[in-house]
């Protein structure tokens, strides 16, 4: 039981009071706590040290009052149980400093300690410090105040934007504020908000506050994230034409290098080995075999790879993984056996193009990946007409916005349009049909449009015999290149052979233009 002398004491003489500390393991006596609050502390700290609480205090008539006594209820194992200890005078913005005078040790991390007052007047507790650090979970809002938001998360973004969400707090809101550190970013009246006016490539860290009309509610957990812009195209990657290890006598990837200057390869294809298992071909395991081999050798030559996942037939991986995340899975095993830069997903025909639950699976997986491989650049390649994407395309795109997939380039493949000749002005026509649809979903202009392009093209003669020569894919070289595409690429190396593209050229020509890109 408490002490009588105790309650007496800070009743009759507030002075007195304050200098009274109990014996180890004891409570002093006095009037029922007012307010309470439990910190737990993040960090072994040192309790001795001093505790500093945010608070407001009054006596009921709304006027500031010291006097009061902090009752703490330690952790077990730390030798004392509860106690009472001075209150400090108040200083500057409500804060009062307790020193603690009875237990000198430390206080372990997820250790909690309960206080709270004993006094004539009302307050709350309204933040905690320990040695300057933040408690966790210390303190509690002022009474009427909502509740604590629950943690934000990051739900996109762009080169000068990040957007958030939150769990709502509980109590009666009038809205939030987003904090960054100190500074208020957004104040919104729902549970979402998008900061703006950021750097590319910049980091940021957020917390939540949720307020009324009494105040305001103590900060959620934090939240960090980085705009995009980050991620620019590794020297050589942006020219990186398609090269099948399972088809058409492929060459030695350092033949045409030497060759030609090129640096990159996009190697196809990654497929399903069997389920949501990523395989070459559907019939090569990702380490061990020849596609591994020739990885090892372009990277010895000082060039890199990126792989191809889908393509046009085969068993392929977004029709068979069941979710985005298992789907992200599946190529996060790829870019873990390879170390990968830049992974593009090759998504056509019926099974994974033109569906809309696979486009979702598709877009949903490399979010995935975006998030869980800071720096790594995602690439969409899909078919196109020859004014631009189709339906099947459009809506690709607008998705993408919609599910803020963050996806960093989207190639279009200008060929096999059902007819033509001029296949420059259909590839020119077809990439600005592209521009126009990536204005309208992500509001970007035009240099950021083209800035997140790519073209696919096909050298020599298309499936419906439709001529690129060496001369027209100088021309779409160059068009690309002084637009500021982020990718030029044709189907394929194996193909780049006098009498294998089925117009006039020369070994390895399309491959060399490429190179100049």
């Amino acid at each position: 039981m408490r002490h009588l002398q105790a309650r007496l004491a800070l009743l009759l003489c507030p002075l007195l009071v304050l200098a009274f500390v109990s014996p180890p393991g004891a409570h002093a006596a006095g009037p029922a706590r007012a307010a309470s609050a439990t910190a737990t502390f993040a960090k072994t700290a040192d309790w001795s040290s001093g505790f500093t609480g945010k608070y407001t205090i009054t006596n009921g008539t709304g006027s500031p009052i010291n006097g009061w006594r902090v009752e703490f209820d330690l952790p077990s194992g730390t030798g004392v149980g509860a106690y009472w200890d001075a209150l400090m005078t108040a200083g500057p913005n409500g804060h009062f400093t307790f020193r603690n005078r009875e237990y000198n040790g430390t206080i372990a991390p997820g250790a909690s300690v309960s206080f709270g007052f004993n006094g004539t007047g009302t307050g709350g507790p309204d933040g905690c410090t320990l040695n300057g650090s933040s408690c966790d979970g210390g303190g509690e809002p002022e009474p009427g105040a909502p509740g604590t938001p629950g943690a934000p998360t990051v739900t996109g973004r762009t080169d000068s934007s990040i957007s958030l969400s939150w769990p709502a707090a509980s109590g009666t809101v009038t809205g939030y504020r987003v904090y960054e550190g100190s500074t208020v970013r957004a104040t919104v009246t729902g549970t979402s908000a998008t900061i703006g006016g950021l750097s590319a490539c910049s980091s940021h860290t957020y917390a939540v506050k949720a307020y009324n009309g009494v105040g305001e509610s103590a900060a959620s957990g934090e939240v960090s994230g980085t705009t995009s812009g980050c991620t620019t195209p590794s020297p050589g990657m942006s020219a990186a034409p398609y090269m099948y290890l399972g088809w058409e006598n492929p060459p030695a990837p350092t033949t045409v290098m030497n060759a030609t200057g090129i640096k990159w390869f996009t190697m196809a294809f990654i497929l399903s080995g069997g389920g949501c298992t990523p395989s070459w071909d559907s019939q090569r395991p990702l380490k061990g075999g020849v596609d591994e081999q020739n990885v090892a050798k372009v990277r010895a030559a000082g060039g890199d790879i990126m792989p191809s996942i889908g393509g046009w037939s085969g068993n392929k991986l977004g029709p068979n993984c069941s979710t985005p995340q298992a789907l992200a899975g599946a190529y996060q095993q790829v870019i873990d056996a390879y170390k990968l830069k830049a992974i593009d997903i090759d998504i056509e025909n019926t099974d994974e193009f033109e569906s809309n639950a696979v486009q979702d699976r598709i877009l949903g997986a490399l979010k995935i990946v975006k998030q869980n491989n800071p720096g790594i650049t995602t690439i969409l390649t899909f078919p196109t007409l020859s004014n631009g994407p189709n339906s099947w395309g459009v809506r690709l795109i607008n998705r993408a916005a919609e599910l803020k997939a963050d996806v960093d380039i989207f190639t279009i493949m200008p060929f096999n349009f059902g007819g033509g000749s001029n296949m420059y002005q259909a590839t020119v026509n077809s990439s600005e049909g592209l521009k126009d649809r990536l204005k309208t979903a992500f509001s970007w202009s035009d240099a950021t449009a083209y800035s997140h392009m790519g073209i696919s093209g096909m050298n020599g003669l298309s499936d419906q015999q439709e001529p690129t020569t060496p001369a027209t894919w100088t021309q779409i070289r160059d068009w690309a290149k002084s637009h500021g595409l982020a990718r030029l690429t044709f189907w394929s190396v194996n193909r780049d052979r006098a009498g294998g593209s089925g117009v006039p050229q020369q070994d390895w020509e399309f491959t060399r233009i490429t190179a100049g890109f």
